[in-house]
């Protein structure tokens, strides 16, 4: 596969996007729009297009790669172990669209923190925000950094280009698209995006099964009826991370505070007229979740078929990761070729543009409170919202330049868990509030916040290790728990009169 061919069609790929920007925003730039899209985004757009949000391009070439890992050796592999995840997700998006989106309407949020500042108090808001600014843009940048390895390596890396030039134009260029239209560019770009998506997963599927010599028919036959899709573990609840109860619990709980409690995604349900087209949205979107990831799967499956097939070796690339584009960019035609990349180029785009419009998003409402200016949508509070923006493009090439920097995977990916680790704070605040009547202390509340994932991080580290048990995704679970709880204990007592939010 040739770089030059690979280069053009991302030329094609993002001067569509820039035209989506200029028709989106000509007629309106403002606040409102960026922030919002004016509360007047169809559902199904919305539904469809945070596909691509959900799905980063980790997720694109992590999960299908991820198939062939056996940690449980290949007599018993369980890698479609990962699906009992996605039902775990499934789950926690039900709870979003019955429990949280009604909560966020009825109190017309733009900000979803803004909710803590009138239930808990001011420096419980300034803490969840805080959280969400810290947790969004490293886990962004660790997701936009893996991809740009990649379109490094098969790429940029034939003309000599840096890294920091390659990481910088893929920044300039989401921030051209989206500076103007924000949310309302956003909603129809990842549409776009994700039709892309979609078509990549499809039609590698196809290809990898023509290069077995299969149809599309029997390739699924084939997949079925290997040791890589057998999904559910029900042995060993304590020592192996991927029991199902722990993949459930902890699918559903990563979900409800990683997308229900993260302003990114939930700018998108924001944006609608009512709370019932909002939660049409959320259903919709997790039946397309649920089958893509199967597909997935699938796609993974036939990976390791067609190296089994072609004498590619694993040890070879280092690691999984690199199997798909090794196999699509290396050994297919130039079609598939092309098409892995729209795919790639899809999933992290739509997660990297959402991420940005939603950082300033809070960052305009929770640190400069244009929510409460008299008019929000004024020239100069739109020019400072223009700089945010590009401040925070900025923030994020530093930070993905410092873990190139690093250069060294398992402390790059330590910190990408720290990020995660952050959530569950927001899972205890947020469960304090709706599940209680007690007021917090908020003079306390920061330092609780900093205190819950450092004592889950020591456990995990120091304490757990020692044990027959092993924490899997419901170590979100624990943290919520712990900040939970040490709110309870510190509470001065319950409300008097009316909680915010409630009917």
């Amino acid at each position: 596969m040739s770089p030059i061919i690979l280069l053009s069609f991302l030329v094609v790929y993002f001067a569509i996007l820039l035209a989506v920007s200029y028709f989106t925003s000509k007629d309106s730039s403002d606040n409102s729009t960026f922030f919002v899209a004016n509360r007047n985004a169809k559902w199904y757009m919305v539904a469809f297009g945070m596909i691509g949000t959900a799905l980063s391009g980790v997720t694109f070439i992590s999960v299908p790669g991820d198939v062939g890992n056996t940690p449980g050796g290949m007599s018993d592999p369980n890698n479609f172990s990962y699906f009992q995840f996605v039902i775990g997700n499934a789950i926690g998006f039900v709870i979003i669209a019955y429990v949280l989106l009604p909560l966020y309407y009825r109190m017309n949020l733009t900000s979803i923190y803004t909710y803590l500042e009138e239930r808990l108090g001011h420096k419980s808001y300034k803490s969840g925000a805080m959280i969400f600014l810290i947790s969004r843009t490293i886990g962004s940048a660790f997701r936009l950094y893996l991809v740009a390895i990649v379109l490094q390596r098969y790429i940029f890396d034939a003309w000599n280009v840096p890294f920091i030039l390659t990481v910088a134009v893929c920044l300039l260029l989401i921030w051209l698209y989206t500076n103007k239209g924000g949310l309302k560019t956003i909603i129809i770009t990842d549409t776009l995006q994700t039709t892309f998506l979609l078509l990549a997963v499809i039609l590698s599927i196809y290809f990898m099964a023509d290069g077995l010599g299969l149809t599309v028919f029997e390739a699924f036959e084939k997949v079925k009826d290997s040791s890589y899709s057998k999904i559910f573990v029900w042995e060993n609840l304590l020592g192996d991370t991927r029991h199902f109860w722990k993949h459930i619990i902890g699918g559903a709980f990563v979900t409800i505070a990683m997308t229900g409690l993260d302003q990114d995604l939930m700018q998108k349900n924001l944006s609608m007229k009512t709370i019932g087209e909002a939660q049409k949205n959320m259903m919709t979107f997790t039946s397309i979740f649920i089958v893509i990831n199967l597909f997935f799967l699938a796609v993974g499956a036939l990976l390791y078929f067609y190296a089994d097939a072609n004498g590619i070796k694993l040890a070879d690339l280092g690691k999984s990761d690199y199997l798909y584009p090794e196999i699509a960019l290396r050994h297919l035609s130039l079609l598939p070729g092309i098409i892995f990349m729209m795919g790639l180029t899809a999933a992290t785009f739509a997660t990297t543009d959402s991420a940005l419009t939603a950082l300033t998003t809070s960052y305009c409402v929770d640190f400069l409170n244009f929510n409460k200016k008299e008019n929000p949508n004024d020239p100069k509070l739109v020019k400072q919202r223009n700089f945010v923006h590009l401040g925070f493009s900025i923030v994020m090439l530093l930070v993905i330049l410092l873990f190139h920097w690093i250069n060294d995977e398992s402390v790059v990916s330590a910190i990408f868990k720290i990020a995660g680790y952050t959530y569950g704070p927001l899972l205890g605040l947020f469960s304090f509030g709706i599940l209680t009547k007690r007021r917090v202390n908020d003079n306390l509340v920061p330092l609780i916040c900093v205190i819950s994932p450092l004592l889950i991080f020591l456990l995990n580290q120091y304490v757990l290790p020692h044990t027959a048990y092993k924490i899997g995704f419901e170590l979100i679970v624990y943290n919520g728990l712990i900040t939970y709880l040490l709110l309870l204990i510190t509470s001065p007592g319950r409300v008097e009169g009316k909680i915010a939010g409630s009917k």
